[in-house]
């Protein structure tokens, strides 16, 4: 086979899969390698793709890398990985999928990331874009892997794409139209070896973009990798300054502006929470700076419900809300949601949180949980952890799995509380994915309102 352009894909998921496809429409020759001994779907890709051949476990014939044009890294798998460090060392290339993408794409681009928020942002301004009657794909680590979009039709209009600090990692030459880091608190502090290198992992959005979106309240938001000749526009939870986006009050209503112009009362918006408010001033910025009308963003907000798993009304029994915030998997995720959700809230919020806390500090929970608060309920892997930072803060309780969780919460709630499952850590301790703990959340609490109504 010959080398001279030959393309390895690192890892064999969803995005590997996307790669191979691509690349063979390309013309481009291809081998795959997993860190995984028998990934999934290996035997249907071995039917469908009887050519290409496949290295499974932790050693790859090191030779075939090196001998490589390329290596395409999927986001989960570490670019630290020894085989592909000695591959860089020959001078072999070590992209994404996303990268691949940049140099083939035709359409304007609107990326986003940051801790927490960014699927929110990006599925609300993919909303946007369809209400002005763009043809948009929304794509990224929202789910649909970035080079699917080539196998469309029709050429999207418009590209919206959420992005991870571990597809920034490889990502070079892509020139967003407009992008933004909504936010960055610490996270994935278990793959990077400092909280700077994850947010220089996220600057990296702003190396080429046209337009950049910054939180103004998060100085971490802004970086020095911004062109100089890149338009900035900000936004803020505080009353708008000049070019500003924000909220203002106006005979005791909140209002989304821009300055001084009056956008859209907060009343009209389906989503709810001070972080949902930031999301949807960012989204606005997004929309405001490649073109989109007004009156087309208004109505998406109007209309967007949320996402499934954040911050997701379950059920209201007997003056208790239910709220499943899932894919809540860090500490940021967590914060915004206690402060979204408690202030303005008669009652308190009984927390359930716990799972595998990646290397987080979980005493910056701690001002929170003593304002808002009026239990906690841990479980999962980090469960020790977690009581060691926050008994002595909080009423604090322990769980073995999501029944009895949810069963003791049951317990600690007044009328007027929030029982809400928002749980600063990844899943994958105990579940297939944040969803699957979201949808275990939401049956139990079922079950439990169902065996109330029957015994009362």
């Amino acid at each position: 086979m010959s080398k001279n352009n030959l393309h390895v894909i690192i890892g064999l998921g969803a995005t590997g899969l996307s790669c191979v496809r691509f690349l063979k429409k390309q013309n481009i020759p291809v081998v795959v390698a997993d860190t995984r001994e028998a990934p999934p779907h290996l035997a249907a890709f071995k039917q469908q793709y009887p050519d290409i051949e496949v290295y499974t476990g932790n050693t790859w014939p090191q030779e075939i890398l090196n001998g490589a044009q390329a290596l395409v890294v999927s986001p989960g798998v570490a670019v630290t990985h020894s085989s592909i460090q000695k591959a860089k060392d020959q001078g072999v290339e070590v992209i994404g999928d996303v990268e691949l993408f940049a140099r083939y794409n035709k359409a304007p681009v609107i990326a986003i990331t940051g801790a927490n928020g960014k699927s929110t942002v990006t599925t609300l301004v993919g909303e946007m874009a369809k209400c002005a009657g763009k043809k948009v794909a929304v794509i990224g680590n929202i789910g649909t892997p970035v080079l699917d979009v080539f196998d469309e039709n029709q050429v999207p209009e418009l590209v919206v794409m959420e992005l991870s600090s571990f597809q920034l990692e490889t990502t070079h030459s892509l020139a967003p139209l407009a992008a933004t880091i909504l936010n960055i608190t610490p996270d994935h502090l278990d793959r990077y070896a400092s909280f700077e290198e994850y947010a220089s992992a996220k600057h990296r959005i702003h190396k080429l973009a046209k337009q950049v979106i910054i939180n103004k309240q998060d100085p971490l938001s802004a970086s020095n990798e911004i062109l100089p000749t890149a338009k900035k526009y900000y936004f803020t939870l505080n009353a708008p300054q000049g070019d500003e986006f924000g909220l203002q009050k106006f005979d005791g209503q909140i209002w989304l502006c821009f300055g001084t112009q009056k956008l859209i009362c907060a009343d009209e918006l389906k989503i709810v929470g001070l972080h949902n408010l930031a999301n949807a001033l960012s989204a606005l910025a997004l929309g405001y700076a490649v073109g989109l009308s007004w009156e087309s963003m208004f109505q998406a907000l109007r209309t967007f419900p949320g996402l499934d798993h954040r911050c997701q009304l379950v059920a209201k029994q007997d003056g208790i809300q239910w709220i499943n915030d899932s894919k809540g998997t860090n500490i940021g995720a967590c914060q915004a949601a206690l402060e979204g959700i408690g202030q303005g809230l008669e009652g308190k919020i009984v927390l359930i949180l716990g799972g595998d806390g990646k290397g987080a500090d979980f005493g910056d929970l701690a001002p929170l949980v003593s304002i808002y608060c009026r239990a906690i309920i841990v479980m999962g892997k980090d469960s020790q952890k977690i009581l060691e930072a926050l008994d002595s803060v909080v009423a604090a309780f322990c769980a073995t799995n999501m029944e009895q969780a949810v069963e003791l919460a049951k317990n600690c709630a007044k009328p007027n509380d929030v029982v809400l499952l928002s749980p600063a850590c990844s899943s994958l301790d105990q579940y297939q994915h944040f969803a699957h703990r979201g949808e275990v959340f939401m049956q139990c609490v079922y079950q439990t309102i169902e065996r109330a109504k029957r015994a009362s």
